[in-house]
């Protein structure tokens, strides 16, 4: 079977130390992308999460895409990251009742989406109470994230839930269990080798947790990190004390089997992406490489094109090709 096309994005307030959306939308044209991931971003009156935009900042951000020839591959939003039960747990997560969330929070995200000619919302499978297992709280996650996803499928949206620490679905084999106990094809899952690495779980065991988020894969992030030398797997960590991010050249080695694994096995992934809106396998990176965070990371328009170039030399050495613009594409403009 021919390896599906390959289609490249990158988190695009990732480039930009200020977040004004011109710096970031020139540094992703300049880096040859056609598409992009939003987040945070300045749009003339401060940054904000672009769950916060006014309907005017929308309209600047849509015309400013047009003009530098981009598109939104996902909307980045925080959707999940809250709480999941109203408990003090030491934490500075908060708690919204979730009948209020998902009429205020995840109806402005599906419209932001709309609004922003993307299919796809990424977001996250909620804060389980400090010190408890994620496992007692699958079927409360399950119920609130089918609802989330009847919201989505609504609007002609995909729900993607990425796999993150600290969360209900902290792990490929939990996020598993939500897909498959959800079952609803406006879910589906987005992997992450660092999300995992920074957990503890060795490139073998992040490998693993792969292969059991792929029956639900929508899309993959691209955020490697150096392994921890620690037996510790599943406990809490602290997000903005990690700093060993990488570029997929000089990381875990992981990507490059998950690569692999996508080059051999095209037609099953690359259906699973048409279902959702993609011509390809949508690989979208978030580098972390000068530091990440619970909501974000940065990693500066240098980083940020040492970790394309790196991710393209992978994607080269394994034969897939992939969509950065070429002198072609400036013959047509």
């Amino acid at each position: 079977m021919p390896a599906p096309p390959i289609l490249l994005s990158g988190f695009a307030d990732e480039a930009s130390a200020s977040k004004r959306l011109e710096e970031q939308l020139a540094a992703m044209a300049a880096l040859g992308l056609r598409r992009c991931t939003l987040r945070f971003v300045d749009v003339g009156s401060g940054v904000k999460n672009v769950m916060e935009l006014s309907a005017r900042e929308v309209s600047a951000v849509v015309k400013a895409l047009g003009d530098f020839g981009l598109q939104v591959a996902t909307l980045g939003s925080p959707i999940g990251k809250v709480k999941l039960r109203d408990v003090d747990d030491g934490t500075n997560n908060r708690y919204v009742p979730f009948q209020k969330y998902l009429k205020s929070d995840v109806a402005k995200a599906c419209d932001l989406a709309s609004a922003l000619g993307t299919r796809l919302v990424r977001g996250f499978s909620f804060y389980h109470p400090k010190g408890t297992a994620p496992e007692e709280h699958l079927d409360a996650v399950v119920e609130q994230l089918g609802q989330i996803a009847e919201a989505c499928a609504a609007q002609d949206l995909v729900f993607g839930l990425e796999v993150e620490a600290n969360l209900v679905g902290q792990t490929g084999h939990l996020l598993r269990q939500i897909h498959r106990k959800v079952g609803h094809p406006a879910l589906v899952l987005i992997y992450d080798v660092g999300n995992l690495l920074t957990q503890g779980y060795s490139p073998d065991e992040t490998f693993t947790e792969y292969e059991a988020m792929k029956p639900g894969l929508g899309w993959i992030h691209i955020k490697d990190y150096r392994p921890l030398k620690t037996d510790s797997r599943g406990g809490h960590i602290d997000e903005e004390a990690l700093s060993d991010y990488r570029p997929v050249g000089r990381g875990s080695g992981v990507y490059e089997r998950v690569l692999r694994d996508v080059a051999e096995d095209g037609a099953g992934l690359l259906r699973r992406s048409k279902k959702i809106g993609l011509p390809g396998v949508l690989l979208d990176l978030e580098p972390h490489v000068r530091g990440g965070g619970q909501f974000g990371g940065f990693s500066g328009p240098d980083g940020m094109g040492v970790a394309l170039r790196s991710l393209c030399d992978l994607l080269g050495y394994l034969g897939l090709g992939h969509d950065i613009k070429t002198a072609d594409d400036l013959l047509k403009t």
